[in-house]
């Protein structure tokens, strides 16, 4: 069983995200390092990059200040040459560096550096094709951003898509204001009945109140911005105790 698989086998899957880099990459690879002792089942890595534009202030700041203080794909790849954990890592990476770094290139990279699957925000599914193969071919799940402003296209959408699928709980960047309950959760009924792959929802859940109620209606919940936004006053080992606080049953 792969790893995306086994994070949401008879359970509902925590997905907690960061950005690689920030506050540094030593910070990153300590928590890496420590994921076997955290709540989590899945960490969703952030690659910096200079125009992130499906992120709000709080990762927006955090990328930026990663791109500032010099920080690649080539020092996020040799990082996790350095980690080990038994937890599912994805990438949540920017097409244009992936295009840059070589499309086949860089998914052998990431798979040989441990990462199960990729959500690439600004890739529309009419220019995915080339990435689905190539991510086909090595193992790699190429999940599926879907949103209540783009469900119409659902059954295409999720023709090119694999491990789980990230449903958008909010119109607009991370951090932002969520989409009323009622219209996610039939938009995540809809979704469940298209396909087998597992629904996750990210995108505007804060709390451990956010997390209960998005767990109640789907298979796993995402928290970005509040972990980014702690990330750089807490050591590692406070961190984990912070996500613990988010994602406790």
């Amino acid at each position: 069983m792969d790893k995306i698989a086994k994070a949401f086998e008879n359970k509902k899957a925590n997905i907690g995200y960061i950005v690689a880099g920030y506050p540094n990459l030593d910070y990153t690879k300590e928590l890496i390092n420590r994921l076997d002792e955290s709540v989590l089942d899945i960490l969703e890595l952030g690659v910096a990059y200079s125009d992130p534009l499906a992120d709000g202030k709080v990762i927006f700041d955090a990328s930026f200040e990663a791109v500032q203080n010099g920080v690649n794909t080539d020092d996020v790849f040799n990082m996790l040459r350095e980690c080990k954990t038994s937890k599912c890592l994805v990438f949540l990476i920017y097409y244009n560096l992936i295009y840059s770094y070589g499309l086949e290139k860089f998914a052998k990279t990431a798979k040989e550096c441990g990462i199960s699957g990729l959500v690439v925000p600004d890739l529309p599914y009419e220019e995915s094709s080339e990435l689905f193969e190539i991510c086909n071919k090595f193992g790699i799940s190429l999940i599926p951003l879907i949103s209540v402003t783009s469900e119409h296209r659902l059954n295409k959408l999720l023709e090119k898509s694999s491990g789980f699928i990230y449903a958008v709980g909010s119109i607009g960047v991370t951090g932002g204001k969520q989409t009323p309950i009622n219209r996610l959760k039939n938009m995540v009924a809809d979704i469940k009945k298209a396909t087998n792959l597992p629904v996750a929802v990210g995108f505007g859940i804060r709390t451990n109140d956010d997390v209960r109620l998005t767990k109640s209606y789907a298979d796993g919940a995402i928290i970005g911005t509040a972990i980014v936004k702690e990330a750089k006053n807490l050591s590692v080992s406070e961190l984990l105790n912070f996500i613990k606080t988010l994602f406790k049953d």
